[in-house]
């Protein structure tokens, strides 16, 4: 349990408000822990997803006694201490060899975890191509009914989410999308669709679930002779085959206070970001454009902008006008005196 700091002076207390909760949350740091033993798969692992995760990681170069389904408390430790809500815990042993944990915490407290075990494992360095600029934000590319449906998938897809989500942006340029990670599941049996967040109470035999395929390509943009570019992928790793193994899911009160979104302000509102307005959307440029519904008018009645040239004469009952007998006398041109 960490203790309450109080700051001293006004650089701790700007530094504490930089770790509360916000209403558009930074990226998330991940920690890479080694376990007491890990060997040379599990430390490739950690070394290309560490490089994809760039710039927002942070490497224990120690080997740790850790066991986070037995006791998380060296995780909140950490989370706490170096404002960091997502952990990459790599441990090989005789039961479990090469075991890869990712853990998310929410508050400094652990949220949930899943492990999983690394089948095959091809390096960058085997692939001659271009690699993609550190820091870049990747595609995510979600192969499967499954990542939807069933639980153990749905809680694999949202910790990569977490995981490779970088900064939330507006806006972004083509170029700027230089790699794409592709994840895709093995062929598999039927299986039963329930409920994603809470999880089956009967857990399902794991050896049956389907094996998880992540691969990471570099993305290509041709001319097409149109505006629309011609996107060629090309293979730059690291390619994993992951099998699940144990996991934990998130408790319900803690879910609800993790998902919990904070009230819209006036100005996100009119934005289209808040509650669907009646007669208002937002297209797809992100402009707001709204519908008025008016009651027929009478366009004789319409009020225009009024100008001499156009005020009606007076008509006479002999048919002549007031101003028709007058002749306009010519303008005489003002002299100008020296």
């Amino acid at each position: 349990m960490l203790r309450t700091v109080k700051p001293r002076n006004a650089r701790s207390k700007r530094a504490l408000e930089a770790r509360e909760a916000k209403e558009v949350e930074d990226v998330r740091t991940a920690i890479f822990v080694k376990g007491t033993h890990t060997g040379e798969i599990v430390n490739g692992v950690m070394k290309e997803l560490m490089a994809l995760k760039r710039p927002d990681t942070i490497s224990f170069s120690k080997k740790n006694t850790i066991h986070p389904f037995e006791d998380a408390s060296s995780l909140e430790f950490w989370a706490g201490k170096n404002d960091a809500s997502m952990f990459l815990v790599g441990q090989s042993t005789k039961k479990r060899p090469a075991g890869l944990i990712i853990a998310r915490t929410f508050d400094s407290r652990l949220l949930d975890m899943c492990e999983l075990g690394v089948d095959k494992f091809v390096s960058m360095a085997e692939f001659k191509t271009p690699k993609s600029t550190p820091g870049h934000k990747p595609m995510m590319h979600f192969a499967s009914e499954l990542f939807d449906t069933h639980p153990r998938f749905v809680q694999v897809k949202s910790l990569l989410m977490d995981l490779f989500n970088g900064e939330v942006i507006d806006s972004i340029c083509l170029p700027g999308l230089e790699h794409v990670i592709s994840v895709s599941v093995g062929p598999a049996p039927s299986l039963q669709t329930v409920n994603p967040i809470l999880g089956d109470s009967q857990e399902e035999d794991i050896q049956n679930l389907p094996k998880i395929h992540i691969r990471t390509y570099t993305v290509k943009l041709l001319p097409s002779g149109t505006r629309v570019p011609r996107v060629e992928l090309t293979e730059m790793g690291p390619f994993l085959d992951l099998s699940l193994r144990r996991h934990q899911a998130a408790d319900p009160e803690m879910w609800k206070a993790a998902m919990r979104r904070p009230k819209l302000k006036k100005q996100d509102l009119e934005k289209g970001l808040g509650k669907k307005k009646k007669n208002m959307e937002v297209d797809e440029m992100g402009d707001l454009r709204g519908r008025l519904h008016i009651a027929k008018q009478d366009l004789n009645k319409l009020q225009t902008r009024k100008m001499k040239g156009l005020k009606s004469i007076p008509v006479e009952e002999d048919g002549s006008s007031d101003g028709g007998e007058q002749e306009e006398e010519p303008r005489q041109k003002k002299r100008k005196w020296d």
